[in-house]
């Protein structure tokens, strides 16, 4: 996709006149117009790579810490998803790939069952670190994206990619069956991908793995230190009937043994889905979005 003259530079979220001409277009895979990034946008990226990196080191899982040196990031600049990629596709056969915004449901988790991770390409100001509603690149980059150099994590994403397909099958055109069991889908990725601890080396060690807390200067260490915080071993039942928000620091979280732990969940998961266990899972947060549901109806037909 070519740049037009007429869009000014920068990639800042929610005020890149590039994404907003993607998206008046109805472009939602997109080339990263990697020219377009300004010197605000690349000095927002290295003031949250240099601040959260000893974060990383203290509280970590380590097989991020080993993703983030076999992507060879830059701590100064933003990354190129063609950069990024060259390091990472060998490895597990990932791609990060970007987008212009919002990706219904079914078509996120159908991405993943492809091995491919809708990344969105804007980044936060450079005065305003701390949270965001939007996911940005620091977010998906740094956040997401090192877990997937791990195959035993990333043949986890595939599995749960998989699992869309076969909410399809069973609920087809039924919506409250269907609206169920995409509430329990989005709980467990958020107690997992987005917001899991794991256990560490040494009895009691907790270590992060869930990409909302390892792009959350504050949050990551709040996760594993915090008095406030609940820290339960992972049960698919809890998980599932579990509200969350997004606009705190989240008081409850769950851990996992390992990553075959997350896949043998997943697995467990998707084995509910066919008995009939997520059919009628608790009521409240998340609320399932037009969109999202839309999305799955479409592709069931």
């Amino acid at each position: 996709m070519s740049v037009a003259t007429s869009i000014a530079p920068g990639l800042t979220t929610t005020e890149a006149s590039f994404i907003e001409d993607a998206r008046a277009h109805g472009q939602l895979f997109i080339d990263q117009p990697y020219d377009l990034y300004s010197g605000e946008n690349h000095q927002a990226w290295a003031k949250l790579y240099k601040r959260i990196g000893p974060r990383w080191q203290r509280y970590a899982n380590p097989r991020f810490l080993e993703g983030i040196a076999a992507l060879r990031l830059d701590p100064q600049s933003v990354p190129r998803l063609t950069d990024v990629n060259r390091f990472l596709s060998p490895l597990t056969g990932f791609e990060a790939k970007a987008v212009s915004g919002y990706v219904p449901a079914f078509l996120f988790f159908d991405c993943l069952r492809n091995r491919q991770f809708p990344t969105t390409i804007t980044i936060r100001r450079s005065n305003h670190l701390d949270y965001l509603p939007e996911p940005d690149i620091f977010h998906d980059i740094a956040g997401h994206v090192p877990l997937h150099t791990d195959p035993h994590f990333a043949d986890t994403l595939v599995r749960f990619g998989e699992c869309a397909h076969t909410a399809i099958e069973i609920a087809g055109g039924h919506v409250e069956q269907l609206t169920s069991i995409l509430r329990a889908m989005a709980r467990f990725f958020w107690f997992t991908v987005e917001f899991g601890l794991m256990r560490g080396a040494r009895p009691g060690e907790v270590k992060v793995y869930g990409s909302g807390l390892l792009s959350s200067y504050g949050e990551i260490e709040h996760a594993v230190d915090s008095a406030e915080v609940q820290r339960y071993p992972a049960q698919l039942e809890w998980m599932i009937n579990q509200s969350f928000e997004i606009d705190h620091y989240q008081p409850l979280l769950f851990v996992v043994d390992s990553f075959e732990h997350v896949y043998d969940l997943v697995g467990e998961l998707e084995r509910w889905m066919r008995q009939g266990k997520l059919d009628h899972v608790a009521p409240g947060e998340p609320t399932v979005a037009e969109a999202d549901l839309q999305s799955f109806l479409d592709h069931g037909r």
